[in-house]
């Protein structure tokens, strides 16, 4: 069930760490997250590591940032990131992913609002969008309350290693 948007709870976005290669390395290698990402084989902690060291934190030379979010203790309770940047025609896809424990909350929702905010405020950018898994009823939702819309559909884009599943676009004008 989601959280009203009156009752979200408080989060913040930050920059990561290297205190949070552990939840990174966690949901990296997690398998069932791979059917939704580019990812298909685990990721060492030697590569996530570097992958934190290295990362410029700048989305114009990166063409995408990864926010860590903190809840109001400042406990890690996700990820959060723009990618594919398009400068040009100002936008990105935004992804999420919320830890097992966290979930169902309204973490997720305010995370998003978090996001929106910096994507308008400081990217200034036009939409942002999101492909979400078909059957995926509690992203769906997460992105529809938030103004997402659903502008497409992408047949055969999600391929879990038996079966492909469809993606659901999802937009929102900023």
């Amino acid at each position: 069930m989601m959280t009203s948007l009156q009752t979200l709870p408080k989060v913040a976005l930050r920059a990561m760490e290297p205190e949070d290669l552990d939840m990174l390395y966690s949901i990296e290698n997690n398998m069932e997250l791979w059917c939704v990402g580019t990812a298909n084989v685990p990721y060492s902690r030697y590569v996530l590591h570097d992958y934190i060291a290295s990362s410029s934190g700048d989305i114009y030379a990166d063409r995408q940032v990864r926010f860590v979010i903190v809840d109001d203790s400042g406990n890690t309770v996700g990820l959060v990131d723009l990618v594919n940047f398009d400068p040009q025609n100002l936008r990105a896809e935004v992804g999420i992913v919320i830890v097992q424990s966290c979930r169902n909350r309204g973490y997720g929702q305010a995370a998003l609002l978090k996001i929106s905010d910096y994507a308008t405020a400081v990217l200034h950018l036009h939409q942002l969008y999101a492909l979400i898994r078909g059957g995926n009823k509690a992203s769906e939702r997460l992105f529809s309350e938030l103004g997402f819309h659903q502008s497409g559909r992408l047949e055969d884009w999600f391929f879990d290693g038996r079966k492909y599943t469809e993606a659901l676009v999802m937009q929102k004008k900023l």
